[in-house]
């Protein structure tokens, strides 16, 4: 497979935006788009494309916490916003490079850790992250309640 992952860039940025809506279908493009602006001005995170010759595949998006994380012993951890492969393409270990990649990045930036959270019920994802390496930390279920 001629693949390679690079960094998101003016020219990749509507590729990963369609993906993005893909992984997130309750957001507006608009909505995602100023998301996907911000991160890429913000240098706590980055994202990454995954490509295959000229196609655009998967990405993962990746930040730096300084605050908290669930399950976390240090107080710089890499963090994993948001992973998604085409389905297409699924099951051929793209998503494990991706993360890899995070990895990577997060070492650069200093981390000896990394996280990530799923929602409670999507297990392909659990599956995919204890098959990497990752322990889970926690559940969590959270509450919100309109008090107008």
């Amino acid at each position: 497979m001629n693949d390679f992952i690079e960094q998101v860039s003016e020219q990749s940025f509507d590729e990963w935006l369609h993906m993005g809506l893909d992984l997130w279908p309750d957001n507006t493009a608009d909505e995602l788009k100023e998301c996907f602006l911000d991160l890429l001005r913000n240098e706590k995170e980055i994202a990454f494309l995954y490509r295959v010759g000229n196609a655009y595949v998967g990405f993962i998006n990746i930040s730096i916490r300084s605050d908290y994380v669930e399950g976390s012993s240090s107080s710089t951890v890499g963090y994993i916003e948001g992973i998604y492969v085409k389905p297409l393409y699924r099951k051929k270990g793209i998503a494990r490079k991706l993360a890899k990649k995070a990895e990577e990045w997060s070492r650069l930036k200093g981390c000896i850790q990394i996280g990530s959270d799923i929602e409670l019920n999507n297990k392909i994802s659990y599956d995919f992250h204890k098959g990497i390496g990752f322990e889970e930390a926690n559940r969590l279920i959270c509450f919100i309640k309109n008090i107008e």
